[in-house]
Order: C-alpha cells, then sequence, then structure tokens
C-alpha cells in the first residue's frame, strides 16, 4: 500500500497519536510474557510476535489504520509447511502493532480453501505479495495479491475484500489485469485516493503499471508498460517531495540480486532508471544486503526517510525467510539504502 506525501502526512501524524501512552500491543491485548519486547529493528534476524512465536508475513505490506500498523504477508507456518503446501490452511496473516517493533497475530486474513481442488486458494496454488488498501469510497479493505499455479503460467491476480483490516478477507475473483500476464505485484494509493496496481508481466520482461477502478477492486483500463526488458519484479513504491520511485529486483528465483531503482514525476511516467540504492561493500550491493524488495514505508516524522522492507528467502526452508528492514533516504532525489546489524527509528 503506497501513499502520496500528503498521506504520508496523515500517517505520521497516526503513530503520533498512537504511541503518545506506554501501550505497544494492538487495541485491547497485553503483551504477552514469552514473548520479548523489542527496542531495535535487527535485519535478518528470527523476529517473533508478543507471543514468542515467529512471525509468517513474508512478501508483505503495512497499513496504519486508527493509530494501528497492520502487516499482511505470506502464511509459511512450519505447520502447514511441507514443500508442497498440501497441509496448508491459511494463505495471508495479520500483524498488529502501535511501534513498527513490536507485533501482535491478529490471525488469519486470507484462508486457503481445502475442499476445492481447482479453486485459487487451494492448498496446492501460489499466493504471493499481499497488498491491503482502504477504499474511503466503498469503505472496504480491498487486498490485491499474485495468484498463480507452481509452474507459474497462470500469472494471475487475485482480489479479496473485507470490512476489518485483519479480515477475515472474503475472495472475489481472479484474472489477468488488461488482459496480460502478472506476477510480482504491488499497489500505490494517492492521497487523491486514485490507486494503482504495478506487476511483472510479459514474462516478466515488463512491469505494467494499471489504473485502478474507483471500488478498487479491478483495472480502469488505464495502464503503461514499463521497463521494457529489464526484467524487473519485486516491485516497492514510495513518493518524496512530489516525485514516484520504484525499487525493484532482477530475476533469480528465490536468490538475490542487485536492486535497482527508477524516478517519475507521475505514476504512469515516464520513468528513468537511476541504479543501484544500496550503499556499502561491492556483495552487499550486488546481493541487496542477500534480500529482495517487497515494500517501503515512510519513517515517521522524518521526511526523506524511509524503512526498506525486503525478505531474505530461504529457498530450502522457506517458512524460516527472514525480514530486512533497513533505513532508505532520499537526498537530492537519489536513494540510499545502508545496512544496519541494529537500528532504531530516530
Amino acid at each position: 500500500m503506497g501513499t502520496g506525501d500528503t498521506a504520508q502526512a496523515f500517517l505520521i501524524a497516526g503513530l503520533a497519536a498512537a504511541t503518545a501512552g506506554c501501550g505497544l500491543a494492538a487495541p485491547g491485548r497485553t503483551m504477552h510474557s514469552m514473548g520479548e519486547v523489542r527496542t531495535k529493528f535487527n535485519p535478518g534476524g528470527i523476529w517473533t510476535d508478543d507471543a514468542g512465536k515467529p512471525i509468517q508475513a513474508h512478501g508483505g505490506g503495512i497499513l496504519l489504520v486508527d493509530g494501528v500498523w497492520y502487516w499482511h504477508g505470506e502464511d509459511k507456518s512450519p505447520d502447514d509447511w511441507n514443500g508442497t503446501g498440501a497441509g496448508r490452511t491459511s494463505w495471508v496473516r495479520c500483524y498488529s502493532s502501535r511501534d513498527l517493533l513490536n507485533w501482535h497475530d491478529e490471525g488469519v486474513a486470507l484462508a486457503a480453501v481445502r475442499d476445492r481442488a481447482v479453486h485459487d486458494l487451494s492448498p496446492g496454488r501460489v499466493v504471493e505479495r499481499p497488498k491491503v488498501l482502504f477504499n474511503r469510497r466503498t469503505g472496504k479493505y480491498v487486498m490485491w495479491m499474485h495468484i498463480d499455479t507452481h509452474d507459474y503460467k497462470y500469472a494471475r491476480t487475485g482480489v479479496a475484500v473485507s470490512l476489518s483490516p485483519a479480515g477475515p478477507f472474503e475472495y472475489l475473483e481472479s484474472f489477468r489485469p488488461d488482459g496480460a500476464e502478472s506476477r510480482d505485484m504491488t499497489v500505490w494509493q494517492d492521497a487523491d485516493g486514485t490507486a494503482y496496481l504495478l506487476h511483472s508481466s510479459e514474462g516478466n520482461a515488463t512491469l505494467h503499471i494499471s489504473r485502478l477502478a474507483a471500488d478498487y477492486l479491478h483495472p480502469a483500463g488505464e495502464f503503461v508498460r514499463a521497463f521494457e526488458g529489464r526484467y524487473r519484479e519485486a516491485p516497492a513504491v514510495f513518493s518524496h517531495a512530489g516525485r514516484y520511485y520504484i525499487v525493484s529486483s532482477h530475476c533469480t528465483g528465490w536468490k538475490p540480486n542487485e536492486a535497482e531503482y527508477a524516478v517519475a514525476d507521475a505514476m504512469l511516467g515516464p520513468w528513468t532508471v537511476a541504479g543501484n540504492p544500496c550503499a556499502g561493500t561491492d556483495e552487499q550491493r550486488k546481493l541487496t544486503f542477500e534480500s529482495q524488495s517487497t515494500y517501503v514505508l515512510p519513517v515517521p516524522g522524518k521526511p526523506g526517510r524511509f524503512i526498506f522492507m525486503a525478505d531474505r528467502w530461504n529457498a530450502g526452508n522457506l517458512p524460516d525467510s527472514r525480514y530486512v528492514w533497513l533505513p532508505l533516504r532520499v537526498a537530492d532525489g537519489k536513494v540510499e539504502i545502508v545496512w544496519r546489524d541494529a537500528w532504531e527509528m530516530r
């Protein structure tokens, strides 16, 4: 979920109100004694919720509602995972937080459909990169996600809705946006409510950017083809000082590679490629700190500073894939992501 500069100001104000007290858990919740209270981000470490269980929110995004942050992501819980997903009961989990550090498990946001083998949400399918927007006109939370078969030839986008940010979400349908293949994707919402879908298409060779209809349930019919022939995936979008930015990765499966960012004055472009945003050693730069982009979140009260959210995929044990959140800064129109073993949001 993206926001324009005005919406970013709203997020910052919401977090300030949320953290005015001393509580860290979501409304009505108390921190479980077995869960460690976090005071710093530790990229690549094992992140646990307030019950002490490893967080399962891979390829996810963040949404702020009434002072509470909601993190929706892929649920790859070990109890469900056996390499084929055959035992799966959940596709997307939701976590809530007041400080982006300490998280409460809100439960299953999007459940698997176990009694219909050909359903988009059956255990044998692929559901990736869930992102949620709130539609002010309809009062509904709208989840977009990549829907696929294990050979990745289905290449569709799925949509689900809920009246609550934590769900459960009702699955509606999947389709190929504007008639085109759709794999890795994200969504963006401008301050005026206009929303967009960004997705890898044409065999992942080109990124499509589609404006969404007013209800956010399907494309409006206007789209552009960007980064033709560059094979970019894992798009993460943000804005600063009236400009739009996309951070993305190359296509190397579960293996990390060199990130790239691009800049535009409008979401539909034209986009200008600006290079690798990562700072550090050659190995860190070439492998994006051994991670792949998923989302970029504004740092509360710090214009030009953001949190780069990424996944460190473990192909042999996907439930143990780690989260890499790092400081991202925009200065003089240039994007820089820096490595920190541990860091505080100051």
